[in-house]
């Protein structure tokens, strides 16, 4: 009698065990199941760093959105890195940590600076190709420029100044910086245009180290100094906002030709204080320059300059729905 509560107690601690091992079994083989289908973490094939001139300037914005595009579909990795405000050499040593890194390759402005080509030297020297975007350096040893051909587009500034002025105008110019290729050839541009036009006069010109304030400050003093001044050019994007900001501050009036159409130029320009902006094509730059590096990297031939369009825009324009205002 004593050995059936036995029996019956090791039948039930048998059946206790036997489902104890069925759920366990069925835990490991789902979870088997699981880290099976479980694919591991997929490497992007290559890594570029786009290392803009200022970080959260909105035309390096629009060129990072293109790029970013283009890595996308390329599936790539693109890191956007830059100076809080434009400052070379802030921009020289990031490009030597993207070296350091080793990184596949670098997408940045082209520099009118004495230690730009021997960082650029140094990359290639790594195997790390370099592509530049806005502003080219072709003694540096890029492959590639990618931007608006920026003496075109000054001289499509001047030839819109003379069709708006009928010939006629005192010039006051903002422009970005004095050692920047792309400003430069910007100025460069501008002045040809206007070269022979008897009654149209560049009076003054400074730099506002491409700062929105320090356009607007500029703008100011030129008027203060030269109050005959009736036409203001600005070769940066935050040029031509600093001199509307100005210019509707003080509730003065002077035509303006500015750069670029950021949404504030646009807005600007609706409301009959700029005048006309010269717009580049910041996005398909960005876009391009990935492109083209992809393409390299591949072994693939490519053009070593791809110029940008650049076209005019004006309040007209805008209402007809035309120019490029996006991608």
């Amino acid at each position: 009698m004593l050995r059936r509560p036995f029996y019956i107690f090791m039948l039930l601690l048998l059946s206790i065990s036997l489902c104890f091992t069925g759920v366990f079994t069925g835990k490991v083989l789902y979870y088997d199941h699981l880290l099976a289908e479980r694919k591991p973490a997929q490497k992007p094939l290559l890594h570029l760093v786009l290392i803009s001139e200022e970080l959260d300037n909105p035309y390096w914005r629009e060129i990072e959105k293109g790029a970013q595009r283009a890595a996308a579909e390329e599936g790539i990795a693109l890191e956007y890195l830059g100076p809080v405000q434009a400052d070379k050499r802030e921009q020289i040593r990031i490009i030597d940590k993207a070296i350091a890194s080793k990184v596949d390759g670098i997408l940045t402005q082209g520099l009118n600076d004495k230690e730009f080509n021997p960082i650029i030297a140094e990359a290639v020297k790594q195997g790390i190709p370099v592509i530049t975007i806005d502003s080219d350096a072709p003694s540096s040893g890029r492959i590639a420029y990618v931007g608006t051909d920026n003496y075109a587009a000054g001289y499509l500034a001047g030839t819109t100044l003379v069709q708006q002025s009928k010939g006629v105008g005192q010039v006051g110019i903002v422009t970005g910086s004095f050692t920047s290729t792309n400003q430069q050839q910007r100025v460069k541009g501008f002045m040809d245009a206007i070269d022979g036009e008897s009654g149209i006069h560049v009076v003054q010109i400074e730099e506002s180290n491409i700062n929105r304030i320090q356009s607007e400050v500029i703008a100011f003093k030129i008027m203060n100094q030269h109050p005959e001044i009736d036409t203001f050019l600005g070769t940066s994007s935050l040029d031509g906002l600093g001199i509307a900001q100005m210019l509707k501050g003080k509730n003065q009036q002077a035509r303006i030709i500015a750069f670029d159409d950021v949404p504030e130029t646009l807005e600007f320009i609706e409301e009959g204080i700029i005048d006309a902006s010269i717009v580049q094509q910041p996005y398909m730059m960005g876009r391009k320059s990935v492109e083209l590096m992809v393409d390299y990297l591949a072994g693939k031939k490519i053009v070593t300059i791809f110029n940008t369009d650049a076209n005019v825009v004006r309040k007209e324009e805008i209402s007809r729905g035309k120019g490029d205002f996006g991608p």
